[in-house]
Parts: structure tokens; sequence; C-alpha cells
């Protein structure tokens, strides 16, 4: 093993996060070499700097007209669009977000947790986690409705598998069919993860249920048994009821127990409405974390991100690193885009009270994000997404053929009340 891998490991070994290190985990670290040579150059070589293979002309990159004519004069230097970005990301963009986190999530205020690092987006942020904290046969416990790349990654890739409790009881998250899976977990720790809104069914706790869901995972960190909590906050912010809890879990877990391990993974690809962009986060953190806990956690993590794209999207981070900070328009458009989503919402609702009595297809709670989703109460939702598509032209979601999603963000509102119509007319076709 890598003598820098090792001092790594060392420094992370009294503390929880080297419990579920994977054995890829304890292998990673962040090498010294082009890159971090690069870096050290960058800040000492002030005569010649002849490290990275970034071709230059008088200090900025090489460049294709035809793409750098097409940004508005003068709103970027062609180091900002076309030299790589440092391993984590743009420090100044990470700054940023650490600090919109603290402003979203007041509970986070005064609080040690590490700084983001940028990665490709959601997707790969827990393809990350999965390379540096599962191994093969390791368990991670997780609602049935559950976005279907979590299988492709924690399993087919990692090795691992996914224990899974209902979702819902008595129209409520299944707070204690989440003790229950955490408790018979294999051994000595579990890990967890938690998206919301979720992705299916747009559902999200109330302030109550959030309260019991921290409160429970504290309740078997008690026990003595380590948890890892994976936040996939991909649709973060997207909340349209007020007694919908609005911060993140993580806010109250990153320092609720010394057993307890907080990973929060974030989407500025949807935050932000930048989904082409491809720009994620990764944060830890934890009650006995320090400093150097942190620092060591960030290197292990930039020799995942090394060794799979080496590094993210420069233009992407540019261009939302100066909309936050000097965009004009920024938060009028963010909040007429959520308006018009929330009414969306608003309105999807009100159609599907209409067919409460259906007997084909019951709607799961849902009160935010993206999506809703009909459990098909035991019908085929594979037969109904076809059918639709064939006879209707509509395109649906089938979730392993119990679940059929509608992503109604990419509906307009006027159409919405047909397109519910279609679904439970096809229902009523097909398995009457």
């Amino acid at each position: 093993m890598n003598e820098l891998a090792i001092e790594l490991n060392n420094t992370l070994k009294d503390s929880v996060a080297y419990d579920f290190l994977s054995s890829k985990g304890k292998r990673l670290f962040f090498p010294k070499g082009i890159v971090a040579q690069s870096a050290e150059a960058s800040a000492k070589a002030k005569r010649y700097n002849a490290t990275v293979g970034l071709a230059t002309d008088h200090g900025e990159p090489f460049c294709l007209s035809d793409i750098y004519d097409q940004f508005v004069p003068g709103s970027f230097k062609k180091s900002q669009i076309f030299s790589y970005a440092p391993g984590g990301g743009d420090k100044e963009l990470r700054a940023v977000w650490k600090e919109q986190m603290v402003v979203k999530n007041p509970t986070l205020k005064g609080k040690l947790f590490s700084d983001p690092l940028v990665t490709a987006g959601l997707t790969h942020t827990i393809s990350t986690i999965a390379t540096l904290f599962v191994d093969d046969g390791d368990e991670v416990v997780c609602p049935d409705l559950f976005w279907d790349n979590y299988e492709l990654i924690f399993c087919d890739l990692a090795g691992g598998s996914l224990k899974l409790f209902k979702s819902f009881k008595d129209g409520k998250f299944n707070v204690e069919g989440m003790k229950k899976a955490l408790m018979e977990s294999k051994g000595d720790k579990a890990r967890v993860i938690l998206n919301f809104p979720n992705n299916p069914t747009g559902f999200s706790p109330s302030k109550d249920e959030s309260k019991a869901i921290v409160d429970v995972i504290v309740s078997v960190a008690n026990t003595g048994k380590k948890i890892m909590v994976i936040t996939d906050d991909a649709y973060f912010g997207l909340f349209y009821d007020n007694d919908t809890e609005k911060e993140s879990l993580f806010s109250y877990l990153v320092n609720a127990h010394e057993n307890i391990f907080a990973i929060k993974g974030d989407a500025a690809t949807k935050e932000e409405m930048v989904w082409g962009f491809r720009i994620g986060f990764i944060t830890y953190g934890s009650k006995g974390f320090t400093p150097d806990h942190l620092d060591a956690l960030s290197k292990k993590t930039l020799g995942a991100i090394r060794c799979s794209v080496s590094n993210c999207d420069r233009p992407g981070q540019s261009l939302l690193l100066k909309a936050i900070k000097e965009g004009r328009n920024y938060q009028k458009d963010k909040d007429y885009l959520f308006d018009v989503v929330s009414a969306r919402y608003i309105e999807i609702k009100r159609v599907l009270e209409k067919y409460k009595d259906s007997k084909f297809l019951k709607p799961y709670p849902f009160n935010s994000g993206y999506f809703m989703a009909f459990d098909t109460l035991g019908n085929d939702a594979e037969e109904l997404r076809c059918y639709l598509l064939e006879k209707y032209q509509v395109g649906a979601i089938n979730i392993m053929g119990k679940t059929l999603r509608l992503a109604y963000c990419s509906v307009e509102i006027e159409q919405i009340e047909n397109l519910v119509e279609l679904v439970y007319q096809a229902s009523e076709e097909i398995w009457s």
C-alpha cells in the first residue's frame, strides 16, 4: 500500500469514517503527482511554470475562437473557460457553496464540516461514496422506492447490496421500518441512504418526521452501532408545503453523535437548473471529527476523483460562480422557476383528487421535487407504461414493475389535467 494512503489511514483510525472505508478506500490517496505538483507550482513558479500540459500563449490557454467568441466579450478570461479546474473544483465556488449551505441550512451554523468538493454531478458523488465506503457484501439500507441508479452503483459496481424497507406506513415515512433495517444490518455498523425530495415519489418528510428520523438514527448510534448516513439532496429546496422540513438531514446529523458519519451529496445540476453542466458536491461531517480527519477524507476523495474523471468541468463552474456572485437576475429567475414548478404541483394535486376512488392506481405521498408516483396496486407498471406510450404517446417511467412515475416538472400546467386523465383511462382499459 502506498505510504501516502497509509498516512491518511493512520490519521483517520480514531474516527468513525475509518470503520467505513472500503478496501479501495483504504488504498486511495491524493498523489503528489502532476496535479499536486502543478498546484504547488502555480503558487511559487513566478518565472516559468513548465508543469501542467496546458498550452498557453502570453499566459492564457490556447483556444478556438469559434468557441470563445460565443461568450459575451470580456465576461470571462480564457483561463476561466479553457484551463483545467483543480481536482476538488474551483476554490472560490467551493467556498461560496459552503456559505450557501449554511444560509439554506441554518442549523449548520457554527458546526465543523468539510469544505465541499466538486464532483461531476450527483451520480458521480454517489459513485465516489460507493468507491470509498462500500465493499463486496456490504449492505446499504434504503427505502424501497429509490432512484434506480443506486442499485447499479452500490450493487453492480461496488459489489454491495441494498437492504430495503417499506418507504411508507400509514401515509408517512416509515421511521420504524428504517430503524429495524438499521438494527438488523450485518455487523457493528450500518450504511443508509436517504433521498429527499425523493425520486421517484416526490416525498419529503415533515418537520416532525424529520426529527423522528434523526432521533431514530441517534438511538441506533447509542446502542454502539456505527452509522454512515448519506443524504442525497439532489432536489434540495424544491419544497412546496409549509410543514415540510426545509433543511437537509445532514444539518442535524453532522454533529449528532460520535458514531454517526454524515455525508451530503448536492447537485447544482438541479438546485441551480444547470443540468448540462454536471456539477455536484460532496461534504463530510461527524461529531468526532477534527480538521485533520476532514483533510484526510478530502484527500482520499481527491484520489477517487483523480482516478476517475481526474477533474470536473471548468466552464460550468465558472459560469455558475459568476451567476451566484454577480448575476443580476439570479434570485429573480430562481424564484420564478420555483413558482412555475410549484404551480404544476398544486395543479396535479387538484386533478388527482378526482380519481381518489380508482381501483388500479394509488398516488404515493408527495409534496416536493419534480415527481409524483403511483402504486399500481399489484398490477404491472411496465404494461401500463408501454400501453400509454403506444396508444396515447404518453411517456412515463416504470419503477421495478410496481410503480409508475410522472415527471410533472416537464409538463405544462395546462396539460397536466389531460396527462392525469390519460393515465387513469389507460389503467382502466388494460386492467378492468
